[in-house]
């Protein structure tokens, strides 16, 4: 069974700055499940085939305009049966007064009311966006995630392959740390994983023989980022003579992280390779694969064009 990932309604309104108007008596164990905000503009006007109760709704400026057309008696009718289906809470965007037939059915059917200040497009357009970071399903891998040239690169490899080091070292080069040793790895699309550090070691790196520094601390503000989507796998493995490795780069490799497909560069490393000026080339080179260049295809093409033209040069006439 999948597991359910969920978030405090308090911790919304804390973070969005609500205005809790009436607290049901469960306000404080109200968790939302879905990572979606829904404007109940059908269900007012009696609709209710297909309805989603599990969602946050929010009422803005369309909606409240319809329901000032109503009798009061309507209006008392309409919110009875809207509040019947228990939804977590209901929302009222640009700093609008309740209708008194809302607060009253809200009350009686034990119904959280907020409200926020801000546009409706724009409170929704947030609260979604929050919604689908923090309820997105997420493990934890070990290794150490950076951001190199705007490249969001993981870094995979055994423990003392020099991971650590190596970010240490392109902190210094002007790049910034996302994660060290535990990266939490959000699936938030399809196509799209989010990587970030857990909050208690957030911005803290261990340096064998030294101990645990605080980048943000020593580097500055600018040398962490708090969260970046992984466009890149850099796998780090001791090298091995008895192994082949890619020299051409032609065919891409990927690992797969959630189901998602994600380049794959594997670096053999030997005593003296410096590991954090090729994460820079293997950042650049995965930026310019995106592109739609590839510069071991380019190679190839380039030579097999000069080896064609030798060959036709020592034809007989």
């Amino acid at each position: 069974m999948a597991e359910e990932y969920s978030v405090a309604l308090t911790d919304v309104v804390k973070r969005f700055h609500l205005e809790v108007l009436f607290a049901a008596t469960d306000y404080e164990s109200i968790r939302l499940t879905v990572a979606d905000v829904a404007r109940p503009g059908l269900q007012l006007a009696g609709y209710f085939d297909h309805f989603e109760p599990m969602r946050l709704q929010v009422i803005g400026n369309v909606e409240e305009s319809y329901l000032q057309k109503l009798t009061a008696t309507e209006r008392a009718m309409i919110f009875d049966r809207f509040f019947s289906y228990k939804c977590p809470a209901l929302l009222v965007a640009r700093n609008m007064e309740p209708l008194p037939e809302c607060m009253e059915m809200a009350k009686r059917h034990n119904v959280t009311l907020l409200r926020s200040q801000e546009a409706t497009s724009t409170i929704v357009s947030t609260i979604i966006a929050y919604l689908t970071g923090v309820l997105a399903p997420c493990i934890t891998r070990h290794g150490v995630m950076m951001e190199i040239y705007g490249e969001g690169v993981l870094l995979l490899g055994e423990s003392g392959m020099g991971k650590s080091e190596a970010a240490i070292e392109l902190v210094k080069r002007g790049h910034r740390l996302v994660a060290d040793d535990a990266v939490e790895i959000r699936k938030t699309s399809e196509s799209t994983l989010v990587a970030t550090a857990p909050e208690v070691v957030r911005n803290f790196v261990e340096l064998r023989g030294i101990g645990i520094i605080n980048v943000a601390q020593l580097f500055g503000a600018g040398a962490v980022r708090r969260e970046v989507d992984i466009d890149l796998v850099v796998n780090i493995v001791p090298w091995n003579q008895n192994e082949s490795y890619d020299r051409l780069g032609i065919e891409s490799q990927y690992m797969e992280i959630m189901g998602n497909k994600i380049p794959m560069n594997t670096i053999p490393i030997t005593p003296g390779r410096n590991l954090a000026v090729i994460l820079e080339v293997a950042a650049m080179n995965n930026r310019q694969r995106k592109m739609g260049y590839n510069p071991g295809l380019d190679f190839t093409n380039q030579l097999s064009m000069r080896m064609e033209q030798e060959a036709g040069d020592r034809l007989p006439l």
